[in-house]
C-alpha cells in the first residue's frame, strides 16, 4: 500500500506523484490542512482550493476510493496516516519555496523515523530548478537565455490517469467549511475550480485566443489569455497537459507564421513561470528581500493615505483605479494591469513593493509565491532581469495604448461609463468644471505622474550612489 499526499497537485489526470504511487500498488489519496501553510493563505485561495478538493474528492469517490482528509502538522500526520491504511511509501510532488523545502525535509526525517520510505516527484514544473543553467552550472538570471533553451528541451509527455482497482477503499471525512479554517469569505467572486473547469478553459482558450495571443495579448478589454493561472497554482491540471495541447495547436499552424509565433508566446508564458520558480529555489530570501543589491536602502515612501486609494482603486488614474477594482471583483488581474498598478504603487506612490506584493498575495486566487515576487521585483526595478528603474510607466499612455476606447476601464469604474475615452485618457489634465460635467464621482489624480517620475529616478539614483 502506498499513500499520495496531495498539495498543489489537486487533480488525478497527467499526476507525476499519484502516478507513480499506483504503478504497482494500491494508493491512498489523502490532503492535509497544514496550520503553517494556512497562516500564508487567503480567503480567495483557500475558497477555490476547497472547491478542486470537492471536485477531487468526488473524482475519487466515483472510482469506489475516497479522499483522506487530516488537519494538524504532516510531520505527525503523515507517519500516523501511514500506519492506519499499511502504507510502506509516501509519495508527493516537489514544491520550491522555502518554505514547503523546509516542511519537506522534516516530514522526510519523520517518516525515516517511523520506517516509512518516500518519493518526492516532479510535478509542478516541466523543467525543475537546477535543470536548466548557464555553462557554468549557475542558475540564470535572465529570461531570455533561460526561455531559449527551456523551448529547446524536450517535455515529458502527460501521466495517464490511474486505473480504478490502483484507487485503495479509503473512507474520507468531510471537507471543512471556510468558517471552520478561520477565514472570511472572499470579497470576489472566486471562479470555480477542478480539472473539469481547467479543461473548459484550455478548450475554449486553444479554438482562437491562442492563435492572436501575441497580438490581443495585452489589450485586457478582448481577454486574450487562458485564465489558468489559478489552475496552474493548485494543480487542478497538470503543466504536461497544457503543454501538449499547446504543442498539439502549434502543430496546426505554418511553421514560422504568426499563428505559430503566437502560440509560442504563450507557451513563452509558461517558460516564465519556471524562470521565477528557479529564482525563488535559488534565492528563497527574495519573498521579502530585493534580489537586486543596490549601494544604499531605497528610501521608500511611507504613504498610507496613498496605498489605500491604490487598494480601494481610487487614485484618480482610470486605467490603474480598473485594475484595482478587477483584483477586488474578481480576485485576479489581467497581466498588462499587473504591470501598471504595480508600477504606479513603486513609481508614482513610491511604496515599498513589499505592500502591493502582500496585498496580492492577500487578494489574488492565484498568488504563487515565485510568479508574484518576480513580477513585483521586475516592476519595482530591484528583481532579476528587471525593468530598469529609469523605465516608468506612463499610467496615461498605458490605458491610451491598450484600452484605447476605455473599454476595459468603463467595465470597472462605472464613475466613468458616461466619459468618452478622451477625457478618460487625459483626466490628469482635465480641468475642475470638465472633471465635474463628464463624472462628478470620480477622483482627481492624487499625485503628479511628471514629478513623482522625477522624484524615483532620484530615488533610486540616490540608492545606486550615483548622487
Amino acid at each position: 500500500m502506498r499513500l499520495h499526499w496531495h498539495r498543489r497537485d489537486l487533480r488525478a489526470a497527467d499526476n507525476a506523484g499519484l502516478a507513480r504511487a499506483s504503478a504497482n500498488d494500491p494508493v491512498v489519496p489523502a490532503f492535509v490542512f497544514d496550520t503553517a501553510v494556512l497562516d500564508h493563505a487567503a480567503p480567495p485561495r483557500v475558497a477555490f482550493m476547497l472547491d478542486a478538493l470537492d471536485a477531487l474528492r468526488s473524482w475519487y469517490r466515483d472510482r469506489g476510493s475516497d479522499l483522506v482528509v487530516a488537519h494538524g502538522d504532516p510531520r505527525e500526520v503523515l507517519p500516523d496516516l501511514a500506519d492506519e491504511y499499511g502504507a510502506d511509501v509516501v509519495t508527493w510532488g516537489k514544491d520550491y519555496s522555502g518554505l514547503a523545502r523546509e516542511r519537506d525535509a522534516d516530514v522526510r526525517q519523520a517518516l525515516d523515523a517511523a520506517d516509512v520510505a518516500r518519493e518526492a516527484v516532479q510535478d509542478a514544473v516541466l523543467h525543475e530548478p537546477g535543470e536548466i543553467t548557464t555553462n557554468d552550472g549557475e542558475p540564470y538570471s535572465v529570461f531570455t537565455y533561460f526561455g531559449r533553451k527551456w523551448h529547446d528541451r524536450e517535455k515529458d509527455a502527460p501521466y495517464d490517469v490511474p486505473e480504478r482497482d490502483a484507487l485503495a477503499d479509503a473512507g474520507g471525512d468531510d471537507l471543512p467549511t471556510l468558517d471552520e479554517l478561520g477565514f472570511d469569505e472572499p470579497e470576489a467572486d472566486v471562479p470555480p475550480a477542478g480539472t473539469d473547469h481547467a479543461r473548459d478553459l484550455l478548450d475554449s482558450f486553444l479554438e482562437d485566443d491562442v492563435y492572436r495571443y501575441e497580438e490581443r495579448r495585452d489589450y485586457p478589454a478582448d481577454d486574450c489569455t487562458s485564465r489558468l493561472s489559478a489552475h496552474l497554482k493548485f494543480g487542478t491540471i497538470g503543466i504536461r497537459e497544457v503543454y501538449d495541447a499547446t504543442a498539439e495547436a502549434r502543430s496546426a499552424t505554418e511553421p514560422g507564421s504568426d499563428r505559430d509565433s503566437s502560440v509560442e508566446e504563450f507557451q513563452s508564458q509558461l517558460a516564465w513561470r519556471e524562470f521565477y520558480t528557479q529564482v525563488l529555489f535559488a534565492n528563497p530570501n527574495v519573498v521579502t528581500e530585493n534580489y537586486k543589491e543596490y549601494e544604499t536602502e531605497i528610501r521608500w515612501n511611507t504613504d498610507e493615505e496613498g496605498l489605500q486609494a491604490w487598494k480601494d482603486g481610487e487614485t484618480g488614474y482610470p486605467i490603474v483605479d480598473a485594475g484595482m477594482r478587477q483584483l477586488r471583483e474578481e480576485a485576479f488581474v489581467h497581466n498588462r494591469l499587473r504591470m501598471i498598478v504595480a508600477s504606479f504603487l513603486t513609481k508614482d506612490l513610491l511604496v515599498d513593493w513589499r505592500a502591493g506584493y502582500d496585498w496580492f498575495r492577500e487578494k489574488l486566487v492565484d498568488h504563487d509565491t515565485g510568479n508574484d515576487n518576480g513580477g513585483w521585483q521586475w516592476a519595482a526595478s530591484t528583481g532579476t532581469d528587471a525593468q530598469p528603474y529609469f523605465r516608468v510607466f506612463n499610467p496615461m499612455t498605458q490605458g491610451e495604448r491598450y484600452d484605447p476606447d476605455a473599454e476595459y476601464i468603463k467595465r470597472y469604474v462605472p464613475e466613468l461609463r458616461d466619459a468618452g475615452a478622451e477625457i478618460i485618457h487625459n483626466w490628469h489634465e482635465a480641468s475642475p468644471t470638465q472633471r465635474q460635467n463628464a463624472a462628478p464621482d470620480y477622483p482627481e489624480p492624487i499625485v503628479d505622474h511628471s514629478q513623482r517620475r522625477e522624484e524615483a529616478i532620484e530615488m533610486f539614483e540616490r540608492a545606486r550612489g550615483d548622487e
